[in-house]
């Protein structure tokens, strides 16, 4: 009888072990900006994840989609901007050099947590 106990037991452990990993991707939990919000001149986007990220499976790219007055302007990428983390790692700030110009942004995320599997998004904000 005590065998079967211990059978249960591990074959229940194994079955939790199992599904731990796969509840563990990181995902974003809030940005500054707001996705679909509307800000002053910001100089920079924070992104904060639901877990600690793996900075080697972790960035950003930041992509002006519209500029007022343009309405044939071409999405173009932002560069320039450097990204820090934060000292619990869940935290990912892109601060720009200078405050960003008027328009329509789209950021562009990429993640990885504890597991190391990718998981991405994108969210668009504007700029007075």
């Amino acid at each position: 009888m005590k065998t079967i106990y211990n059978l249960l037991a591990t074959v229940l452990l194994l079955a939790l072990g199992a599904s731990g990993p796969a509840m563990a991707h990181a995902k974003l939990v809030s940005s500054t900006p707001a996705a679909n919000g509307t800000v002053d001149k910001p100089g920079k986007v924070v992104l904060v994840f639901s877990e600690k990220l793996m900075a080697k499976f972790a960035g950003a790219e930041l992509v002006m989609t519209s500029m007022p007055g343009m309405a044939d302007h071409q999405p173009m990428k932002i560069t320039g901007f450097t990204t820090a983390m934060s000292a619990d790692g869940k935290t990912m700030t892109l601060l720009m050099k200078r405050a960003l110009a008027s328009g329509t942004y789209e950021v562009k995320w990429f993640a990885g947590g504890a597991d190391a599997h990718r998981m991405e998004g994108s969210f668009p904000f504007t700029v007075k």
